[in-house]
């Protein structure tokens, strides 16, 4: 293998999806040379995601064309220290992007801010609730930094996806139709909400009457052509009803190819180089500072690129992996519950309930978009009295119609048959008038939940493969039980024919198998205090200053929404303090 070292840059950036799209148009911004390494294929709207080549179900749904090829690298599972994991070895629980713009590519567009409680989690419930409410072993904690902090970061990426929805509380006023339990934003939303399908209107309607509070769910999908403020225009979006999973067509799902990359592609001082697999990040002779990465090539050549700032800009395994390869960091141990990286891995647990109508009630499914929907978070976060429920965290419950796609979209009645005439018969006579509730329910950080380097099993470079240990905890399904007594209860004020749920029950553990969400949190957490994060308020490493990660490894638990907004604010708020503190003086910012 050849080896060749390729001239100092100012930054180099591990991964090239959104957080790689924001650092790289911020920091070229600033004057600074930058090169990006994206270990996949080159993407773009034209013409990968050109219509109708995009819209092949068997292609991009089934066999999961966007994503990563797990026979080259995955991750290893278990349930507990006491096990043996295994490789996961077909996308199931959760999809892991690869190429050009990576998860923000495939996702359904789902923008939600945290809200403010989310970020001093574990100070809201001692404040309120005592600190023996908090069960022994569940290692939450607070971020370092505050929503009113990150609001203006926020606001920022709304308008850069030009995003679609109501606001709830403008200045700390609450609006009638927004979400009443947001916290404080200075603005709207760019763009109106997007136009709702039946059922969420029927949704809507019901939780109204039940007492709760609907409102649109903030949609990254355009409800009117836009043009963002680095002048790159998107399109409306049309409800053709392939988003997650699929790149957008019409240019209305924001991604970091229809709001970034048409502006940072052409900067002189930005490189993109695809195919291009980092394997570590280099470091001084003391540890005190990276110098650059390592990276293999297309042609399976060994490059080494000098840097002064390594930002890891991969998906949340992927970076925690690379700061274990690379021993930047006390791993993580559960035993004695000393160390840091792979610490507090965490997902979510959803559920949700599946409505079948009468033929006088057309659902029509196949008209749908990624986030068009009402949603209420009467039942998140902190937004309801814990006290006499036992458990820490909630859901939001949502009505969004993705679509009605025919192989991976098409319920039938509970009872029906599974296959032949029966099957034909069922689907016939009940997919025009389906509908779903939904839960996205939060999970919290646990001692035996956590990401290592599995001693076993090694990816096509030789490299060992992330571990995770992980199972659904007590605390978790009294939530998601909790959950489904609302969720059941709205289903049934919407007055469907038939209906059946889905919410985890005691003793269930978690599997692989079915999809749930692409929301891994954990493992390279944010906070105040060295022995209990790996990276300071800024993201910025402790030990190692001239290295910053990106993503939702930065989560010291997960909470009830979709994380991008809150990755994107954090990579905007870091980019901020790179530009106006670390350029001027290079050093630790906290």
């Amino acid at each position: 293998m050849a080896t060749e070292k390729k001239p100092s840059v100012d930054a180099v950036l591990v991964g090239f999806g959104w957080t790689g799209a924001i650092m790289g148009t911020e920091l070229t911004a600033a004057g600074l040379k930058v090169v990006a390494l994206e270990r996949g294929e080159p993407r773009d709207t034209n013409p990968d995601f050109a219509y109708p080549r995009i819209t092949d179900e068997l292609s991009y749904g089934i066999r999961g064309k966007l994503f990563q090829h797990l026979a080259r690298e995955t991750v290893t599972i278990r349930h507990t220290p006491a096990d043996t994991a295994l490789p996961y070895r077909q996308h199931g629980s959760f999809l892991l992007g690869t190429g050009v713009g990576g998860a923000g590519v495939h996702w359904n567009g789902h923008h939600w801010r945290p809200l403010p409680a989310d970020l001093r989690l574990r100070s809201t419930y001692e404040e309120r609730y005592g600190k023996n409410f908090i069960p022994e072993g569940m290692t939450i904690q607070d971020w370092g930094v505050s929503y009113e902090e990150l609001e203006p970061h926020f606001e920022q990426f709304e308008k850069i996806c030009g995003t679609s929805g109501k606001a709830g509380n403008l200045g700390g006023q609450v609006q009638a139709g927004g979400n009443p339990f947001e916290g404080a934003r200075r603005s709207d939303f760019p763009l109106p909400p997007l136009a709702s399908p039946n059922s969420a209107l029927l949704f809507a309607k019901a939780a109204a009457e039940l007492g709760y509070h609907p409102f649109p769910q903030a949609a990254a999908n355009a409800s009117r052509s836009y043009t963002n403020p680095h002048g790159v225009q998107l399109g409306p979006c049309n409800f053709c009803g392939f988003c997650e999973r699929y790149g957008c067509y019409t240019y209305a799902k924001a991604s970091p190819q229809t709001t970034l990359l048409p502006v940072l592609l052409k900067r002189p001082n930005f490189e993109l180089r695809t195919r291009s697999h980092v394997v570590r990040v280099n470091m001084s002779p003391d540890g005190k500072r990276a110098t650059g990465v390592t990276y293999i090539d297309a042609q399976g050549n060994e490059i080494e690129q000098p840097a002064d700032l390594v930002v890891l800009c991969a998906y949340q395994m992927h970076n925690v992996r690379l700061l274990l390869l690379s021993k930047i960091g006390r791993p993580y141990d559960p035993a004695s519950g000393q160390g840091v990286v792979g610490r507090n891995y965490a997902y979510q647990l959803n559920g949700g309930a599946t409505l079948i109508f009468d033929k006088d009630q057309p659902m029509n499914p196949f008209v749908g978009a990624g986030a068009s929907g009402h949603v209420i978070d009467d039942f998140d976060g902190d937004n309801f009295d814990h006290g006499p429920l036992g458990f820490v965290g909630g859901a939001s419950i949502n009505c969004i119609n993705t679509g009605g796609r025919p192989i991976q979209q098409l319920a039938t009645p509970p009872g029906a048959p599974t296959w032949g005439a029966g099957w034909k018969k069922a689907v016939k006579e009940s997919y025009l008038f389906q509908a779903s509730v939904g839960s996205q329910g939060s999970v919290m950080a646990y001692r035996d939940n956590y990401l290592d380097l599995d001693p076993t099993y090694k990816d096509a470079y030789g490299q060992p493969l992330l571990r995770m240990t992980f199972d659904w905890k007590p605390n978790d399904i009294a939530m998601t039980q909790f959950i489904g007594t609302k969720v059941e209860q709205i289903a049934k004020a919407m007055g469907p024919r038939q209906m059946s749920l889905n919410f985890m029950k005691p003793g269930a553990h978690y599997d692989t198998r079915p999809y749930q969400s692409t929301h891994n949190t954990g493992g390279a957490v944010m906070g105040t205090d060295p022995s209990t994060s790996v990276v300071n308020r800024y993201a910025q490493v402790w030990d190692v200053p001239n290295v910053f990660v990106m993503g939702a490894c930065l989560f010291p638990q997960n909470f009830g929404y979709n994380p991008t907004a809150m990755v994107a604010g954090i990579a905007y708020w870091a980019a901020a303090a790179i530009r106006e503190r670390y350029l001027k003086q290079p050093g630790a910012l906290a």
